[in-house]
């Protein structure tokens, strides 16, 4: 604090006997106020000609321009002292230490009578439960370009292949590798019942699920129970359509009534929901058969559940990577013929690329999300897992539309990918992309040319990593609270994400939406001379870019290479996958789809079957949880 000198003294008797006036109610209405030093050096630099403060309250500010008003400041205790100093050291973990002392002392008490009490407040209204399910956020995403062009405003369904003439084969492992359309006419036809699908499915689960580790729940009595029905409704002549009767699964954050949804986690592993998750309703509604509730990492992390931790069914000694390790892992090995999983970040993309099948991210708000555990409501994504991306097209087809309770859901104008002519398509490739993909594509019509994404926006990581940890921690605030991090199965994951979570002010959470803004305006720009781009499925740049956009993906596989850590002596039949992924803009799923189906309809990549029982002569299935 600066000494005062006489002649500051001197200059305060000659200022008018208004300001006296004013002060002498001020005293009177405080017992214990005095005029500090501070406040006195403060008003002859001309520091407080704009500052009103009433005694009444500290946070009752009356801003009045050219006024000399006199702040009255009470007698400082030591602690108060030290905690205001204590904040101030503590904002720079805001990159905001450039308030000065007084400024921050204002802030506490700001934040002490009114911030902490509206904070509570609000907690006790929306975060008394975890995992996000009620009270959505009102600040809504929308993926949709005003400008795409081509779109058809109508939500026709799709004109699905026909696979008239297929046999039933002879042994059940041939079955269960079959595509959804495949065993569909197999049960159109009745050639096969629902029931003997769910007993070739069940039995293929928990044959493989001691190894693969992909199943939380078993849903054995839902199962048999809807493919009765199943059965019944075709003995009476109403065939549902292509799902009518097939087996599936759900990623383990998605709500089935009477059925723990567990959201992979310790902290919730008995937790019944009370609830049907409107992707099980349209499932139902198809006639689809759920027989299992499989892995999402724990909180939709990564591959690490409170059971274990799911493998690749391609090279069971690794992981599957990313939180719907479950669908990918059981779809892979043949233990369902499709399943749903989810994506705020990688959690589809990841383990489809690891686990070498196809899967469809569709353009945010496809497919609604109530009763499906939320990490960022203005990323998160469901899609399916399928052997083929014809399979793709017929459940994107089955789950669109909007719901009800998702404000960010919407009815998708997207066009039947079995109809669109590719050779009528402009198609981007990046450096990344894989070749062969490339040249099939080029020898069936498409006009493929080099492409590069622009964009002048460098944050696009930290970006996503801003508003998925804020996002999440909303959701999971109660959690941390009660310090159920301290039993999450990964420490090095959420734990450490969310605890930082907590030091993003709102200021720079709303300054990543605006940067976010400026990103999607940018890349929209590339897409006025492609109708879609190929490049690496698994790329992490790609993967934030493209979910904080909002864009479909379509990875497919293409083709194996051997290991990196064969056996010492000897062979393994172990392998690694090689996918790429097909990019299109918002709403236009169906080109990403229909490039995907030309390039498999030559291709056999996505019919391969992984060497779950016959890893080699000099190789060992691992025991679980090693």
């Amino acid at each position: 604090m600066p000494r005062v000198h006489p002649l500051a003294l001197l200059l305060l008797v000659l200022l008018s006997a208004s300001l006296v006036t004013q002060l002498q109610p001020l005293s009177q209405t405080s017992k214990k106020m005095v005029i500090s030093h501070k406040f006195v050096w403060n008003l002859l630099t001309n520091r407080a000609q704009r500052y009103s403060y009433t005694p009444i309250c500290r946070y009752n500010k009356i801003w009045k321009e050219k006024k000399v008003m006199i702040p009255v400041e009470e007698e400082e205790s030591e602690e108060n002292i030290t905690n205001i100093t204590a904040l101030k050291t503590a904002l720079q973990y805001f990159d905001a230490d450039f308030f000065n002392y007084s400024k921050v002392k204002e802030m506490a008490n700001g934040a002490e009578e009114f911030n902490i009490p509206a904070f509570r407040e609000n907690r006790k209204i929306v975060a008394s439960k975890n995992g996000g399910l009620q009270d959505p956020s009102v600040l809504v995403f929308n993926s949709f370009w005003a400008e795409n062009k081509s779109l058809n405003k109508t939500n026709n369904k799709f004109n699905y292949p026909s696979e008239k003439g297929i046999q039933r084969p002879s042994n059940d492992e041939d079955i269960a590798f079959m595509t959804v359309t495949e065993l569909g006419e197999l049960f159109r036809t009745k050639q096969i019942t629902s029931r003997e699908l769910t007993d070739i499915f069940l039995q293929r689960l928990k044959r493989y699920n001691p190894v693969l580790e992909a199943v939380i729940t078993f849903t054995e009595e839902l199962a048999y129970n809807q493919s009765k029905q199943a059965d019944e409704l075709l003995a009476q002549g109403k065939y549902l359509g292509p799902l009518h009767g097939i087996p599936y699964g759900l990623k383990d954050i998605i709500a089935v009534p009477h059925y723990r949804t567990t959201w992979g986690s310790s902290a919730f592993k008995n937790q019944v929901l009370d609830t049907e998750a409107w992707v099980y309703k349209k499932l139902k509604s198809a006639g689809a058969v759920l027989i299992a509730k499989l892995v999402s990492g724990s909180l939709a992390y990564d591959d690490i559940w409170f059971g274990g931790r799911t493998r690749n069914p391609w090279n069971i000694l690794e992981y599957s990577t990313g939180s719907s390790a479950g669908p990918a892992s059981s779809t892979s090995a043949g233990l369902v013929p499709f399943a749903i999983g989810s994506e705020t970040a990688g959690s589809m993309t990841y383990p489809a690329a690891r686990c070498g099948v196809t899967c469809l991210r569709p353009t945010f708000g496809a497919v609604g999300r109530s009763g499906v555990m939320s990490l960022s409501e203005s990323l998160d994504k469901l899609g399916p897992f399928c052997r083929s991306a014809s399979d793709c097209a017929i459940l994107i087809d089955v789950l669109r539309g909007k719901d009800p309770d998702d404000v960010s859901s919407r009815d998708l104008s997207i066009q039947d990918p079995f109809s669109v002519d590719i050779t009528k398509l402009t198609v981007g490739y990046l450096e990344s992309a894989e070749t062969e993909v490339v040249d099939v594509l080029r020898a069936k019509g498409v006009k493929m040319v080099p492409f590069k994404l622009n964009y002048t926006v460098e944050s696009v990581q930290s970006i996503l990593n801003i508003t998925m940890d804020v996002d999440m921690l909303a959701h999971f605030d109660r959690w941390q609270r009660e310090r159920l991090d301290d039993e999450y199965e990964a420490q090095d994951q959420w734990p450490v994400e969310l605890r930082r979570a907590r030091l993003v002010p709102a200021v720079d959470y709303i300054q990543a939406q605006r940067a976010r803004g400026r990103l999607i305006k940018e890349i929209k720009s590339n897409f006025k001379k492609v109708d879609a781009f190929i490049g690496n499925s698994t790329d992490w740049e790609l993967v934030c870019l493209g979910n904080l956009v909002g864009f479909p993906v379509v990875v497919v596989p293409t083709g194996l290479k051997p290991v990196m850590d064969p056996p010492e002596k000897g062979t393994t039949n172990r392998r690694t996958t090689v996918t790429t992924g097909i990019y299109a803009s918002p709403d236009h799923d169906h080109i990403a789809l229909a490039l995907a189906m030309a390039y498999q309809f030559v291709t056999d990549h996505h019919k391969q079957r992984p060497p779950i029982d016959d890893v080699g002569p000099n190789d060992q299935i691992p025991s679980p949880s090693t």
